[in-house]
This record gives C-alpha cells, structure tokens and sequence, in this order.
C-alpha cells in the first residue's frame, strides 16, 4: 500500500482543516481505499460563533461528498458536544438522527452531515479516517476473519461485529472503545464494512491507515494468491447485448443503459467454475448493495429474485415503516462468458459506479476463496441496508427521471452546426449520447463526460460504421434514438458543370452512408426498450429545390424516400421515423460573416433582415432545429411516422 504523503504538497495546505482536505484527497486517489463517495473523514477543531467565542466542533465530511475532490466547505461543522449528548441516549431512529445532526449543524448553507458523525466525535482523537479498504473487506469476508483480523493486529486494533452505520454502531463503539482500547490501540475494524485510523495530526492518521492495510494486504499477498488473468478474449455478438438490455429495462420497468468490461480479469471471473455460486453470496460491504446475476436463464433469475425481496419485505416489515418504496428487482450486475462485466443503470455514471465496484469485488470474492472461502453478511443486513430508512427518505424526495433518462441518442455530423445542437438537446433531456463526426473536435466537445462519447468516423465506410455501433454497445449497451444529420452541401454547380466525381461523392455522404446507417441500427432499434426513433435532418430543397444545387437537393430528396420507405416498413417493429426539413439555418460552420455579410448586401438587406427573410420574420437556429428533432424523439410524437415538418420561419416556395 503507496503512502501518497507528500512534504511539499502538504506544506501549502495550512491549518488543521486544510491538512484534513489533503490527506482526505490522498485517501480518496486510491481505488483500494475509497470508491466513489464511500468512506469519511473529520477532524475536531472549534467554531468562532457570532459572539465571539469558539465552540468545540466536530468538522465531518458531508453527506454526497467524494473525498477524492474534498473541498473545505464539502466539510460541515457541527457541534461537538451535541454529537457526545447524542451518543448517550438509549434509542434513536436514524431519521430523527438526521434531523438532529442537521439541527446541530453551524452552517446552514453546509450541506447534510454524514451519518457516522456521532461515530467520529466519540473517537477520542482529532483526526479520524475511515475506508473501505479491499483488503481489510476481503479479510472480514471469510469464517475466519474476525481471528484473522486479531492475529494481524493484536490489540492494534479495536474489532466491532458489524453494524449499520448510525446511531446503533455509534452506541457499539460508545461501549467498545473504553473495553478494547489501549495504548497502542491505533485503529477499528468494522467486520464486513472497513478500517479506522486516528491520530493527532492528519499526517499521522494518514500514515496509520497506509500502515494498517498494508499489512491486511501483505497477509493476503502470503495467503490468498490468485492467478493473474491472461490471454482471455471476448467473443461477444455485440449486437446480441442490445436484446439483454432490453430485458434489464423490462424489469426495472423503464429504460436502462448497459456498460461492458471484456478484460481479461471480468472473463475470467464469468468463466470461473464456481462463478453461479460465488457470485450471488453478496456484496464486499452493504455499502455496496449491487444486485448480480449470471445471463443464462436470465428471465427466471430476475422473476425469482423480485419475488425473494417481496417475500422478505412482508415478513420482515412492520406496520410503521409501510409504505416502503420497493426497488425494481432488475440486475445491475450481469456476469456473462462472452461479455464479461456488464453494468446497468439509469445513467452512465450509474453504470460506471456499478462496474468500479464490482471489479473490486470480483477480486475480494476470489481472494476470499483463496483464504477459506467468500461470506458476505447475510439476508438481513443487505435488506436493511437497501431499504434504509434514509434511502427510503432520499427516494422520496428525488424528482422524477428526465425524459430520455436510461435511452441511448447516435448523432451524425455532431462536431458543428445543427448536429452539435442536437447533442445538448439530447443530454439535456438526459439520454446519454453517442456523437459521430469526420471531425476530430467531436471527441473533446464535452470534456469528460460520462454520457457523452464522442466518435471519429468517416461514414462512408460501412466498416467504420460497424466499429462506431460496437463503441456505442460496449459504452451504453443499446441505441435508442438515431438522428441522420451528417452531409455535405457543395459549391453551387449547375448541371452542365457538375462532374460525376462530385455526384457521387455527394450521393455518398448524403445518401448512401444513411442507407448503411439504417440498415445496421435496425437490430438496435428494434430492441430499444420503449421502441426505436429515427429523425432525419432534409432539407428545404426536397419541395423547393432551386438552381446550382443538384446533388445536395438530389441526394436529400432519395434521403427522404428512403427514410419514408422505412417508416413504412419498420412500422411493425414500432419504430418511427420523422424528417424535419431546415431551411436558412445561418449559425453553422458555413456561414461565415463575410458570407452573410455579401449574401444580404446582394439583395439589399441588412444581415438581421436577411436571416429573418421569411414568412414569420423569425431567425431560425440550430438550436430550434435541435429543440424540434429531440421532441420528435419524446412521447408528444409517439403516434407519427413518416411525418415531414419544415422549420423555416415559413417558405412561400414550400407553403
């Protein structure tokens, strides 16, 4: 285990708060520490209040804070002895805990204190860090962990059976901590959940947590090897996930995106003899409650499996805790021979999240075989912890999903222009979106997010569009929504001038690639979980074309006859497809404003009279084309297909 301390890092961050950001960030760096907003830290420190006097204080990590990006004010202030008078009650339901925590908070704006609060002021130290360390899980994951653990550390360490985090394991560490504690006591081990450091400084926390699971993970690397996975490949019919995706979203009763790992530790693990049983004996902590089931025999698993938490809801619940918001009983992790690792959730950080987790897990489960055989807590716990009264209140509370949330948009000639529009329209609408350019800007066009990806392809290889659908799978699993927006509009040439070359690069781009195109996502669309949607982006010059542009008007009206016979023939697989034909569309790469400038000088107008050259005297954009396209796409157009819709401000030539 690398100790990340460094002097001169550490030495710009002054103050015990700064100090306690900093080792917080290098705990969070590590994967094998801290995934994804889990573990916490605080320090005890003092509050100066608006009389002047400083208030004992206990600054803890806030709730929803990820301590690889800690700031200072992500760490909320709460005071220390509230905390204490907390701790010494007989009883507390954790959803009058929040409301105290929350009361006892000195920052209003702060957001909400972590839970483990009254755990972290009890610690009789300043600084306090705590992980979910691989090693310290796997270890705890075994029949005998608990003799492992002590054998490892000694009286180190304190040793508490697990607990969910709350009032109740602060109550159990209130009564452990003066029986176990002693002069060497450097930490606390919480079975099946993780590992405590304390320390006075943060430098010295910091240190004893590296420390402590270094030497969990030396025991392991003498006891519990595994063989690393090599010369594993997939051999995945990738269009073969989009009918898997389909029925995750089936049951979960709305769209979900799928995510897949084919590296060679995923197989392995999906091949591994035992793989139906270690797979399903639960997750590394209930922190990391991941639903797994293996394809085959995909159905009956979902259906058994609902119908087992229902089963353990109606013993186990009571009459106060009702109406509880039951979660859909869809897999969120799916181990498969020719996939490997696949991940659903509604959005693409969910499945990236799920995947991080799991491929932590499948290495506990196979080193914990490796110590005397993987054990996860029980039934119980893993109820209790997913259906959380806090998690139940968070449920209740979070708004309803955006309208594309969990589908998949393909978007053509995405770098620029109308297409790029069409982009934010979709993620603002919540899809996650796969864009597609001859253009090398159409990567970075969002940075990175999680829902965006971005894809170079030239379209008129039919190979390069096959590559650019099996990126789009192994990414979001499926394709929901297709917008055919890619083309080319070349110098006007009238006919006598137009050279057979330039025909039929045209017919190429505009036309053929969008047959290409068509014919490949159809499986796709076929099996999108609320039914395929095509919009194609015309043009204006389908029912008015006019003089100098043959070609371009020549290859959008076949686009169009194309896209209406599909319409015609996929209506039996519930697949609609709409056109939107744009006309005077000037905020794109082509219209320069020396272009503007000398097309409206050549008829006497000024620039805003020549974009507004129309019947409503409204200036079209691209985002009004976008805003159109995606709406097409949503369910006020749920009972059209085949439909033409120009958005021109009104073209007297078209009316």
């Amino acid at each position: 285990m690398e100790n990340l301390w460094n002097d001169t890092e550490a030495g710009k961050h002054q103050g015990y708060l700064a100090e306690r950001v900093y080792t917080s960030r290098l705990l969070g760096a590590n994967p094998d520490l801290v995934l994804h907003g889990g573990g916490n830290t605080s320090v005890k420190g003092v509050w100066k209040n608006i009389f002047g006097e400083d208030e004992e204080t206990l600054y803890v990590k806030g709730s929803g804070s990820d301590l690889a990006t800690i700031e200072l004010k992500d760490f909320v202030p709460v005071r220390l002895e509230d905390m204490l008078k907390l701790s010494r009650l007989e009883r507390l339901p954790d959803t009058e805990m929040a409301r105290e925590l929350r009361l006892a908070t000195l920052d209003p704006a702060a957001p909400a204190p972590s839970v483990e609060a009254i755990l972290h002021a009890l610690i009789p130290h300043r600084f306090v860090d705590h992980t979910h360390a691989d090693a310290i899980v796997t270890i705890t994951n075994t029949a005998a962990g608990e003799a492992r653990i002590r054998e490892i550390y000694g009286d180190e360490v304190i040793v508490l059976p697990y607990v969910m985090p709350g009032f109740d394991l602060a109550r159990l560490c209130a009564e452990a901590f003066p029986a176990q504690a002693t002069p060497r006591t450097i930490g606390m081990v919480l079975m099946n959940h993780g590992i405590f450091s304390f320390g006075d400084s943060a430098k010295q926390s910091y240190d004893r947590m590296i420390e402590l699971v270094g030497r969990a993970g030396d025991y392991l690397n003498r006891n519990a090897q595994i063989a690393p996975a090599t010369n594993i490949e997939a051999s995945a019919d990738w269009v073969a996930l989009a009918a898997l995706r389909k029925k995750v979203s089936a049951a979960a009763g709305f769209p979900m995106l799928l995510r897949t790992c084919a590296s060679g530790a995923a197989l392995a693990f999906a091949r591994h003899p035992e793989a139906a049983s270690i797979s399903q004996r639960g997750p590394a902590t209930p922190d990391h409650v991941i639903r797994t089931k293996r394809v085959p025999m995909f159905g009956r698993e979902v259906d058994a499996y609902a119908r087992a938490y229902v089963q353990y809801f109606e013993r186990n619940s009571k009459p106060a805790r009702q109406p509880l918001t039951m979660l859909d009983p869809a897999p969120r992790v799916i181990v498969d021979t020719e996939f490997g690792l696949v991940t659903a959730g509604r959005s693409a950080r969910e499945t990236r999240i799920a995947e991080d987790i799991y491929s932590h897990t499948m290495d506990i489960i196979l080193r914990g075989e490796a110590l005397g055989g993987y054990q996860a807590l029980g039934e119980a716990d893993l109820f209790n912890m997913e259906y959380w009264d806090l998690e139940q209140a968070k449920l209740k509370k979070a708004g309803a999903p955006k309208a594309f949330a969990g589908e998949v948009a393909l978007v053509t000639g995405a770098a620029s222009g109308i297409g790029k529009a069409c982009v934010q329209s979709f993620l603002n609408r919540g899809a996650a979106v796969v864009a597609v350019d001859i253009s090398a800007d159409v990567e970075s066009l969002y940075g990175m997010r999680e829902d965006y990806l971005g894809i170079i392809a030239d379209l008129t290889s039919p190979e390069a569009i096959r590559g650019m659908l099996e990126q789009t799978l192994r990414h979001f699993g499926g394709l929901d929504m297709l917008v055919l927006n890619a083309g080319v509009f070349p110098g006007g040439k009238k006919i006598d001038a137009l050279s057979d070359e330039e025909w039929h690069r045209v017919m190429a781009v505009n036309l053929d690639s969008n047959l290409t195109l068509l014919r490949e996502t159809h499986p796709l669309l076929k099996a999108a979980p609320k039914y395929g949607r095509v919009v194609v982006i015309g043009s204006k010059n389908v029912p008015a074309p006019g003089p100098g542009a043959a070609a371009y008007s020549a290859s959008k009206a076949a686009l169009t006859q194309l896209a209406r016979v599909a319409a015609l023939e996929w209506g039996a697989d519930a697949i609609r497809i709409n056109l939107v034909h744009p006309n005077a569309v000037f905020d794109t790469g082509i219209w320069t404003p020396e272009v503007l400038a000398q097309r409206a000088a050549h008829y006497g107008m000024t620039v805003d009279e020549y974009k507004r050259n129309n019947v409503l005297r409204e200036e079209v954009t691209s985002k009004d084309v976008a805003e159109l396209t995606a709406e097409m796409c949503g369910e006020l157009f749920a009972k059209i297909t085949g439909a033409q819709i120009p958005i021109d401000g009104g073209n007297d030539r078209v009316i």
